[in-house]
């Protein structure tokens, strides 16, 4: 059994085609048919089937494509270890992490670390909460900021790094637009633009609601904070944001008032894998970032 067998078996898997495969693979589409029909031989099983002009995996090509997956990722995780040691100036960062950090923090920190690692590489994955979760267990990314911090789950660790205060954002032409301070309670009777299902501050600004003692009113939903703020700003509603989230990007802009009672905040936590050492390069980032954030640079790793 060879590397390359296992390399094409997985593309032709994911691209279903075995011309499309090969077209990605800069191969002639032979190649790949020969180099998969010799390794059904070799294991004994057929792996795909055919289904229209489509390959299908098997119940048993399922199986082992998901052992095969994460065979290749430790193989280029241990060849990218070798290149690290080597020069750990020059390795490459995975780091996922919430559209809202993406405006102005992420820019931000990376933009500081590479005034000391000016070779070192990023690869971004913006993601919600349960998918980025997902890739740091899966070792899609080395690590990924979150929010709120996942208290009870085995296979991440971490730290909370950040705590953010939420502010009521609204239009410039609302009765309490220029409020120094209001309560929550005093937006019961306008309607809301929230996040939609799946991001992580819909629960939280839905939970501060209702401990204020109502159920906010959803006039509209969105997947990005430019556009919660740009239809707050235009006077389709009111909403809650982080104070990251706030910094301006358009000329049109909702008014910021701070949320006096109750006091609504949102953890940001730095996560990775539980059970895994981290890359030279990508703990050399974390340790950076403890320290970006004025914490121990020291603490243990999983605390």
């Amino acid at each position: 059994m060879e590397l390359r067998q296992l390399q094409y078996f997985v593309k032709v898997a994911n691209k279903e085609h075995v011309t499309q495969a090969a077209e990605e693979l800069h191969v002639a589409q032979s190649a790949v048919s020969r180099q998969i029909h010799q390794l059904e031989e070799e294991i004994g099983v057929s792996l795909f089937m055919q289904k229209g002009r489509n390959l299908q995996l098997t119940p048993v090509g399922q199986m082992f494509c998901k052992r095969i997956e994460n065979i290749l990722k430790d193989i280029d995780k241990a060849v990218l270890e070798v290149h690290e040691f080597l020069d750990p100036e020059k390795g490459e960062i995975r780091i996922g992490f919430p559209h809202s950090l993406g405006i102005h923090l992420i820019p931000s920190i990376v933009a500081e670390f590479r005034k000391k690692y000016p070779n070192v590489r990023f690869r971004f994955k913006q993601g919600m909460y349960p998918s980025l979760i997902r890739d740091v267990i899966s070792a899609e990314v080395d690590l990924a900021f979150v929010s709120p911090f996942p208290e009870k789950n085995d296979q991440v660790a971490g730290e909370v790094v950040l705590t953010e205060e939420l502010f009521a954002i609204l239009p410039p032409n609302h009765p309490l637009a220029n409020e120094e301070s209001i309560r929550l309670e005093q937006l019961k009777d306008d309607k809301f633009v929230m996040f939609s299902s799946g991001y992580s501050l819909r629960p939280i600004v839905w939970q501060a609601c209702l401990e204020a003692g109502f159920t906010p009113k959803i006039a509209f939903e969105g997947e990005e904070t430019d556009a919660i703020r740009g239809l707050v700003a235009a006077g389709m509603g009111v909403s809650l944001l982080p104070e990251i989230a706030l910094f301006q990007t358009n000329p049109l802009q909702p008014a910021r008032v701070r949320i006096s009672e109750p006091r609504i905040t949102r953890t940001i936590g730095l996560i990775h894998r539980a059970d895994d050492k981290l890359p030279q390069v990508a703990q050399s980032f974390r340790t950076f970032l403890l320290e970006y954030f004025g914490l121990d640079r020291n603490t243990p790793v999983g605390s």
